[in-house]
């Protein structure tokens, strides 16, 4: 069942997310960031237990990301990624954006949404919002791409 998710749901979250940024897949999340987000957030859930989360985060008044989307690994192949990102894209859309972009490892399965290849530096909000603060900064080898909506 995907939902929105839930001050509860912050710490599962986080564990989900982090799982991937100890594995250098993705940035970490702290409890503090979660909770001023929380809002942004969607998650998955089976059996009781969330199996993947997103969010789509705005940028500027024209742009918006989705950003920690994560699967745990035994729940993958299944489309809860699909589903989250599909959620995310319909929320951009309602909100009147009218570009969503990823910085991701995995750039093939964000081109199956028609994203499109952009150079991170064409995103400056972005860059000098978070990038800077990145540890990987800047020499980020993560994929920068863009859908148009």
């Amino acid at each position: 069942m995907l939902r929105r998710a839930k001050i509860n749901d912050a710490k599962e979250i986080q564990r989900l997310v982090n799982f991937y940024a100890k594995k250098n897949e993705m940035l970490p999340l702290s409890l503090s960031e979660l909770y001023d987000h929380i809002r942004s957030f969607f998650v998955y859930e089976r059996n009781n237990r969330i199996v993947g989360c997103g969010s789509l985060r705005i940028i500027w008044e024209d742009l918006g990301e989705i950003r920690s989307l994560a699967v745990y690994k035994k729940a993958m192949g299944k489309g809860i990624g699909k589903s989250i990102v599909e959620e995310c894209l319909k929320e951009a859309r309602a909100l009147g954006l009218r570009r969503v972009f990823v910085l991701t490892y995995k750039a093939s399965f964000f081109k199956k949404f028609s994203f499109k290849g952009i150079d991170k530096y064409k995103l400056p909000h972005k860059v000098w919002r978070d990038c800077i603060k990145c540890v990987h900064f800047p020499n980020c080898h993560e994929d920068a791409l863009i859908k148009r909506l």
